[in-house]
């Protein structure tokens, strides 16, 4: 029995309409998902609210998906923005404040403490120690 690609064709029949509603359809089903997923992190994530708000507005998205959502939406949703924006400027100074540790000391004070710790050593002659921190003191 052979098969040939014209009658494949033929007899399957799904207009370019349908594709572009399909498409809206998943479309609007994975963003639906992305929302149901950050209004359950952010319950989770608001330190502000007590363990029975969580409860509470959990049992609501879960029970009542569309309602739950769209009501917190409405009750909490300028909050979400502020609260993500704190917790990015928190995120934001720990990383600041890694990074300095990481790097090491670069002010006059400690440059010249270094200086005098190499000095103290005998690594550099007392020459070599004024001329550094000459050079310190003048950058």
């Amino acid at each position: 029995m052979q098969i040939s690609m014209l009658n494949l064709a033929a007899d399957y029949d799904y207009p370019l309409l349908n594709v572009f509603w399909t498409m809206m359809i998943f479309f609007l089903w994975v963003l639906w998902f992305m929302l149901l997923f950050r209004v359950i992190g952010d319950i989770f994530r608001d330190d502000g609210l007590g363990g029975w708000g969580k409860a509470g507005w959990t049992i609501l998205v879960v029970v009542v998906p569309f309602l739950g959502v769209f009501v917190y939406l409405i009750a909490r949703g300028r909050g979400m923005g502020e609260r993500e924006l704190q917790r990015a400027q928190q995120q934001e100074k720990a990383f600041q404040s890694y990074v300095r540790e990481s790097a090491g000391p670069t002010g006059h004070a400690d440059q010249l403490a270094k200086l005098a710790e190499l000095k103290n050593r005998g690594d550099i002659t007392p020459a070599e120690y004024e001329q550094a921190k000459v050079k310190v003191l003048s950058s």
